[in-house]
């Protein structure tokens, strides 16, 4: 019963318009007052989270992502992958797709990947007579790479809240994420086959293909050094973040000299904001979770589940059922942040790997990402291409089963994502 009225009075807060991290905040706080504990317990809990040294890494990679999409990067390295996959049957699927791949890579955002690639892809593929509403879906789904390739601000956040090495989790997004990668091209290929309202784009000269991917060189190299200075122990997720800003700003400014002081101010001020906004959310979770650990709702959540839930077949069903269902009223940080510390428990208690229970969290967190009202990429394309949200809604849909299918695909194979961390 106390479940059910915490979780009234949570979306009652949310329907009336109450910004989820107050709504958070505000219902830890009635509750840790009428249970009789101390207030002072809030911001305690406030300031041993937002002390935390991996946290410095989420406006480190905002603002990276932010400088690389005022830069224009992302025209550079569509051009590149087109140059070389464009003349494939759905070739400019296919370069959208990668450019997303190569670009979460980078920037560690599903919004940042879907609009800056979305602001160079969308006005092509429909100019070459792509149906609109697979365009918007491959876009917005493309985005949410963003969240699983590494580096990813929700692993890091998970990995915050479980203890968990973010390395370990960065490393177990690599399978999955380039099994998504495939899955979606596989997808605009086959589309591809059976539809031909599209043109065709002729394949280009070997020396078109350096030259474009000479010019996109610098982005990929910085994939490569973030993502190789982590798996190398080189550095850690925050000064791979910090490096990576540094190498950005390098990037953009002094070798394609594309990002002037006015770009550069708004960069910061968007990272800024983002980051004020991330970091209030946390701080209105951790008070939220603080409260709800006190009032043992946890374990009590995973004692229900072990008695009615007897197979891990019976919960990853049952925990992926409420995911899909929070992801229609929560955007992705809300989601780790507050279904982590509950689900966790009940996921150990089934013998599941957390580092496992992570990447499988993000996936369906993912799926968050591009289901109305809240889904954020849906906005951004929205956004991007000028189309209503029903239009941009609609496309999604089949990547949203190919992403179901992931899921599928990573409970029959778990070493799909944990052969990477421990067994490499």
């Amino acid at each position: 019963m106390t479940v059910i009225l915490i979780l009234i009075a949570l979306f009652a807060l949310l329907l009336i318009g109450v910004p989820v991290a107050y709504s958070l905040g505000m219902l830890g706080l009635a509750m840790l007052y009428l249970g009789g504990f101390s207030p002072l317990m809030a911001p305690q809990a406030i300031l041993s989270t937002l002390d935390g040294f991996i946290l410095l890494a989420v406006p480190l990679f905002l603002l990276m992502s932010n400088i690389l999409l005022k830069g224009g990067v992302g025209r550079d390295l569509f051009a590149a992958v087109q140059a070389w996959v464009g003349h494939w049957p759905g070739g400019l699927a296919v370069a959208t797709i990668l450019s997303c791949g190569i670009f979460a890579a980078i920037s560690g955002s599903s919004v940042a990947t879907a609009a800056t690639i979305g602001t160079v892809a969308a006005p092509e593929m429909i100019s070459r007579g792509y149906d609109k509403r697979f365009v918007y879906g491959l876009l917005a789904a493309g985005g949410t790479l963003g969240i699983l390739i590494p580096p990813s601000i929700p692993l890091i956040i998970y990995g915050f809240v479980t203890e968990e090495s973010v390395i370990a989790l960065f490393m177990a997004g690599i399978g999955p994420g380039l099994g998504l990668i495939a899955l979606f091209i596989l997808y605009a290929v086959i589309s591809a086959r059976f539809r031909h309202d599209y043109t065709p784009i002729p394949a280009v000269s070997w020396n078109e293909r350096w030259r474009a991917t000479l010019r996109a060189a610098p982005s990929i190299l910085l994939a490569g050094v973030i993502l190789g200075g982590i798996y190398s122990g080189a550095f850690t997720p925050t000064e791979a973040a910090a490096i990576g800003f540094a190498v950005a700003l390098f990037i953009t400014a002094v070798i394609l000299r594309s990002l002037t002081w006015a770009k550069l101010w708004e960069a910061m001020v968007e990272s800024m904001s983002t980051t004020v906004a991330i970091l209030l959310i946390i701080a209105g979770a951790k008070i939220f979770g603080k409260a709800i650990t006190l009032y043992r709702i946890p374990q009590e959540i995973s004692m229900f589940l072990s008695d009615w839930v007897a197979t891990p077949l019976g919960l990853i069903l049952v925990v992926s059922v409420v995911l899909l269902a929070m992801g229609l009223v929560f955007e992705a940080l809300s989601m780790v942040l507050i279904m982590t510390p509950v689900l966790l428990p009940a996921a150990m208690a089934m013998h599941f790997d957390p580092i496992w229970f992570g990447i499988y969290m993000v996936i369906l967190v993912e799926c968050a990402l591009i289901t109305p009202p809240v889904g954020l990429n849906l906005y951004v394309i929205q956004s991007v291409t000028k189309s209503s949200l029903g239009e941009v809604s609609r496309g999604t849909l089949p990547f949203l089963a190919l992403m179901l299918v992931m899921v599928a695909l990573l409970y029959l194979w778990p070493d799909l994502a944990l052969y990477i961390p421990f067994k490499l």
